[in-house]
């Protein structure tokens, strides 16, 4: 089986570390601590990578977190990957000078999928991260919101998910909203579904984690990687534990 990667998040907003609830910026719990403190914690606790995301330039643009990017790519035990309020081609550049390992990019990969195919062929695919977050409608149909998911849209995961790896994509990262920071488990059948549709995908499941179970329960379902933030913010387990469970 291959290596499967676990990602600690921090989202950031006000400089604070936050969790919205269904990706509403109206149900912001904020926890104590400095987002880079918690990062070096993570790091300290065997972290290999860390998803970061910038929750006030998801909804206005301009990415603010360069200089904490910065303070990683000094300390040096951390891969990142960072996305809020990518729009532009320079943007995706600058964080990359930053320290990023890899740049997600969300909303604009559902507005824009030209421009964002371009960036695999301009930067390579080993650095750019797609997040298809999506809701299922009354259909049964999985629809992609935009702007911070504030925004629904017409687009169908599907559609984008296999335009993508036609184009060369890696990495994708897919989260059933209703479940983000619910804590209710994550939504195998969404990653059996991608899995299905695109085998070449490295697919990382977010959103409900609530127990290490849930961590080998994905792997099961063929996910690649796990992002975590809730469950560890408020100590539901340790990220040694989450690593442990990893190896399932």
């Amino acid at each position: 089986m291959s290596a499967f990667t676990v990602y600690p998040a921090i989202d950031v907003r006000g400089g604070r570390v936050v969790r919205l609830a269904q990706g509403d910026y109206a149900r912001a719990t904020r926890y104590p601590g400095d987002p880079l403190a918690l990062a070096r914690a993570y790091a300290d606790a065997g972290a290999g990578w860390l998803h970061l995301v910038d929750l006030d330039a998801a909804r206005t643009g301009g990415y603010t977190l360069e200089p904490l990017l910065q303070a990683l790519r000094r300390d040096g035990r951390l891969q990142v990957q960072t996305g809020g309020g990518v729009r532009a081609t320079v943007d995706v550049a600058r964080l990359l000078e930053a320290g990023a390992a890899r740049v997600v990019v969300g909303s604009l990969a559902v507005r824009e999928p030209a421009l964002v195919r371009g960036w695999l062929d301009h930067f390579g695919p080993d650095r750019i991260t797609v997040a298809l977050d999506a809701r299922l409608d009354a259909q049964g149909v999985w629809r992609l919101p935009v702007h911070g998911w504030t925004r629904t849209g017409n687009q169908r995961l599907d559609d984008l998910v296999g335009e993508y790896a036609g184009a060369g994509l890696r990495h994708l990262l897919s989260t059933d909203i209703d479940r983000d920071g619910m804590l209710a488990g994550p939504n195998l059948a969404l990653y059996a579904h991608l899995r299905r549709l695109a085998p070449s995908l490295r697919v990382q499941a977010s959103g409900g984690v609530a127990a290490t179970d849930d961590i080998c329960n994905a792997r099961a379902a063929g996910c690649d990687g796990i992002v975590l933030g809730r469950a560890l913010l408020e100590s539901r387990f340790t990220l040694g534990q989450a690593l442990e469970a990893a190896a399932c």
